[in-house]
């Protein structure tokens, strides 16, 4: 069931969408346009890019730079012109792997009696610091519950906390009365290490709350960005700047270990964070921590295309439609097949992105704003590629109005409805309700709130940067009225995502296909040629942390 603001939120989303339904209809020449869409070339897009011979679109490898060739020659041959580096089509993403080397350190020194050390891998886990090669930290400890300062929604895991200087140990969670897609923002490790950070503190430790669960294992390193400088332009465990020396991952046990400490224990921290209330608290004593690390540095490629558009002002703004062009690449091999094609996961959202530039390249009027067709890399490892380009665009960032990504659209049934996610923050609602009434879809809210699906797309590179964004997933509406697609979804996902077995072989709607690049292009399309850009809407929980970027970009 929903929570009550839950509802209120959605209530606003299903308010705009029916107001915008009312609105007129999309230029005939648009919809034209879209009558001449082909479920035979989103095949063939999918077809070559999850081919064995791509090795699984792996960043840096030869595979990708196939796709990277392919989605190039594509765009070129529908008339886009380039829109990255240099007058070329790509933009260069330098990526940074990073490893913690053996003989890390950690040690608990409570205010009274002898320090206990930690065993690393077991106890706990430090993130590489893709920064600093070596880093050695000795603080004081607060235990700050789930971390958050959320106070339009009148919750503050920090009042009453000295946090400054100290390391904070957080678990992952919301809550429960945090709409589904604040929740889930609340939870990502970005926000909780920067709301650390403007507390003062030196380091962000998250504990698990399963007691069998292991820390993370980091053996296969983790990513960033560089910048032209050499200096970490982005990363899913790093805050580029260098105000956070530390952050890594505790044990459950470990958890308990600190909150004994300060004469508490998960049961009661736990409890009342369940309860929505706070449990923060100082941790008497220090920790100790030492560890180094090593890089491996390569080039990977987001590339890059434009649609110019038809209005002298207008056309200095861009609508970005996007889908990330990398996959897992080889792996540990399943039933015998060890090449992750990535079929759905993400050739079918590229292959959509490219249909939607072969549909503009239809349109005899192009529309007033401008159109950036982005294919991003390493998504899977950390949404980096749209990190990257999010915040360092090959335009002017101010002129970036909205980004409509498209990742893994799941087209293995008929689509009779979709969800939006995102657009029920901002003005975006709009152009969905009218594209999704055009095309004879329903609007639904997300049947899978538990996924996170929102903060886990590269449309959340974008909302970071304060650029509204959204990405249409499939709805829960079935032809037998059942209406229970998510029930084939899962099934489907637990056989198939994230394996080898997700390659051209296996279960295939086209048609829905079809249906995802009308929707996805009309939504652009009206965006695109809209006179007031879109906004967040007022009082809107990320156009209140995020929003205010982008303002201040276009003042």
């Amino acid at each position: 069931m929903l929570s009550f603001r839950a509802g209120l939120l959605m209530g606003g989303l299903f308010s705009a969408l029916a107001a915008a339904a009312q609105s007129a209809q999309p230029a005939p020449e648009a919809m034209a346009a879209l009558a001449q869409v082909q479920p035979a070339d989103l095949k063939a897009h999918i077809h070559y890019l999850a081919d064995d011979q791509l090795r699984g679109r792996q960043p840096g490898t030869p595979g990708y730079q196939l796709a990277v060739d392919y989605v190039t020659q594509q765009l070129k041959s529908f008339g886009v012109k380039p829109a990255g580096d240099k007058g070329s089509f790509v933009q260069r993403v330098r990526l940074r792997r990073a490893f913690v080397q053996p003989g890390a350190a950690f040690s608990l020194r409570p205010a009274a009696g002898p320090a206990a050390s930690l065993v690393s891998g077991q106890d706990y886990v430090f993130y590489p610091n893709p920064a600093a090669p070596a880093v050695q930290v000795d603080a004081p400890v607060v235990f700050a519950g789930y971390g958050i300062t959320a106070p339009e929604l009148s919750y503050d895991d920090y009042a009453g906390l000295d946090a400054k200087g100290k390391l904070v140990v957080v678990v992952r969670g919301a809550p429960r009365a945090f709409p589904s897609t604040v929740a889930a923002a609340s939870q990502d490790l970005l926000l909780i290490m920067h709301n650390a950070v403007e507390h003062g503190a030196v380091g962000v430790l998250v504990a698990s709350t399963n007691p069998k669960a292991n820390v993370p294992n980091l053996q296969r390193g983790t990513y960033s960005v560089l910048d032209e400088r050499g200096q970490v332009a982005a990363s899913r465990t790093f805050l580029p700047g260098g105000q956070l020396q530390l952050a890594g991952s505790l044990t459950a046990a470990t958890l308990q270990r600190l909150l004994s400490a300060a004469a508490t224990d998960t049961s009661q921290v736990l409890g009342a964070l369940r309860q929505g209330r706070p449990a923060s608290v100082p941790v008497p004593g220090q920790v100790s921590a030492t560890f180094s690390s090593r890089y491996q540095d390569f080039d990977s490629y987001n590339v890059v295309g434009q649609i110019r558009g038809s209005d002298k002002r207008l056309r200095r703004e861009y609508v970005v439609h996007s889908a990330h062009l990398d996959h897992l690449g080889v792996a540990a091999p399943v039933q015998g097949d060890s090449i992750y094609n990535g079929a759905h996961d993400n050739a079918s959202g590229v292959a959509s992105v490219l249909e939607i530039a072969r549909t503009y390249s239809r349109l005899k009027q192009k529309p007033k704003r401008s159109i950036l067709l982005v294919l991003q890399t390493g998504e899977e490892l950390g949404l980096l590629g749209s990190a990257y380009f999010a915040s360092h665009p090959t335009v002017p960032k101010a002129s970036l109005v909205a980004d409509v990504n498209t990742d893994m659209p799941t087209i293995i049934a008929p689509l009779l409805s979709v969800v939006p996610l995102g657009a029920q923050h901002s003005s975006l609602a709009g152009p969905v309700a009218q594209a999704a009434a055009a095309l004879g879809l329903t609007v639904e809210a997300d049947p899978e709130p538990e996924q996170n699906r929102f903060i886990r797309s590269d449309q959340y590179s974008f909302v970071l940067q304060g650029i509204p964004a959204l990405h249409i997933k499939y709805g829960n509406r079935t032809a037998d009225g059942r209406n229970n697609l998510s029930e084939l979804v899962q099934k489907w996902r637990a056989v198939t995502y994230h394996k080898p077995q997700d390659d051209i072989n296996g279960l295939f709607d086209f048609e829905a296909g079809k249906k995802y690049v009308q929707l996805n292009f009309l939504i652009g399309y009206l965006v695109a040629n809209d006179p007031q850009r879109p906004t967040w809407n007022a009082g809107d929980f990320f156009g209140g942390r995020f929003g205010q970027l982008q303002k201040s970009k276009n003042e």
